[in-house]
């Protein structure tokens, strides 16, 4: 057994249970990072969780990726990024994992149209068909063996784009925009819709539009707006749930950042405030994974700043 009931004492394997302050659902710490690191992609694939790139404590632009494996609570550090990249765009489908866009460096320049796959059978990576449009930022989710990418940044303007790549063919084809241009959004998927939340600009503290793109109509659609505009956020859905993570811009804390964890419900196009993250971050990514849901790495403060600190959320939550 690895985690408790909130409200328990855990002293199993080093794992920290932490209490449900409101809403459902319970966090757990898990064995930290081996390096590290802030505004990172985070993906999972084949039963584990991938950490790639970001910036480093140094504010290098990293190329380094770690694996997660639950089962034995540990990381490891597999073949590196053929070029390093931060702020970069993570999904896992087909048994490889794709690494999309980002900014090559330094720092938040010059935005990446590449597109990266990893094998883990051979541990090799391979460069693919480039995006149609460069961009760092953005989102990236996986439905029926494609993978969808939206939103982000490219020459300091945010932008709307919205693609698709299907790796049968090695081909990408554009979509219609998303209507709010945005960057440091959260985005997930759930029957035939890919949501969309938060980000920026117009400011640091970031929006709370919440956009979802139907693929059996094509069209985009507005929905109830989350509760705390952020950006630098996570998000991931369980059995039907969107759940939006961490953000910066938060003008309450000394640190600038959020440690909001709010949820959507498609049934009643409304949201709920769950417990609260234990460590508050911004430039993160989120993946679940049997119903659980990873947020490893980010940073502490608002701005440049980062961590090696994995938690994880089981929610209790049913949308379905």
């Amino acid at each position: 057994m690895r985690w408790l009931r909130a409200g328990a004492f855990a002293l199993l394997i080093g794992i920290t249970a932490y209490p449900s302050h409101q809403g459902s659902g319970t966090w757990e710490s898990r064995a930290p990072l081996t390096v590290p690191r802030g505004e990172v992609a985070v993906a999972a694939l084949l039963g584990k969780i991938y950490v790639v790139g970001g910036f480093d404590g140094d504010r290098r632009t990293s190329s380094v990726v770690e694996a997660y494996d639950p089962t034995t609570d540990q990381w490891t550090r597999i073949a590196p990024l053929p070029r390093g990249l931060n702020h970069p765009m993570a999904a896992g489908a087909n048994g490889k994992l794709y690494v999309i866009g980002g900014y090559l460096g330094p720092g938040l320049s010059n935005p990446t149209d590449a597109i990266w796959e990893y094998d883990p059978a051979t541990r090799q990576w391979s460069e693919r068909a480039k995006m149609p449009t460069a961009r760092a930022a953005g989102a990236a989710v996986a439905l029926d063996g494609k993978i969808y990418v939206v939103g982000g940044a490219r020459s300091g303007r945010s932008v709307g784009d919205f693609a698709v790549y299907d790796p049968a063919q090695n081909r990408w084809a554009e979509l219609p925009p998303m209507p709010t241009e945005r960057d440091h959004i959260a985005a997930g998927t759930h029957g035939t819709k890919i949501y969309v939340a938060g980000g920026r600009p117009p400011f640091i503290g970031g929006l709370n539009v919440l956009e979802a793109f139907d693929l059996a109509t094509q069209r985009w659609q507005t929905l109830a707006p989350m509760p705390t505009g952020r950006s630098g956020i996570a998000g991931a859905v369980v059995r039907g749930c969107f759940y939006v993570f961490g953000g910066e811009g938060n003008t309450q804390t000394v640190t600038g950042v959020y440690a909001q964890n709010e949820v959507y419900d498609p049934r009643t196009n409304s949201w709920e405030p769950q417990p609260p993250m234990p460590t508050p971050r911004h430039g993160i990514g989120a993946a679940a994974l049997n119903d659980k849901i990873h947020i490893p790495g980010g940073g502490t403060r608002q701005g440049f700043s980062v961590s090696s600190v994995h938690e994880v959320y089981h929610p209790t939550k049913t949308c379905e």
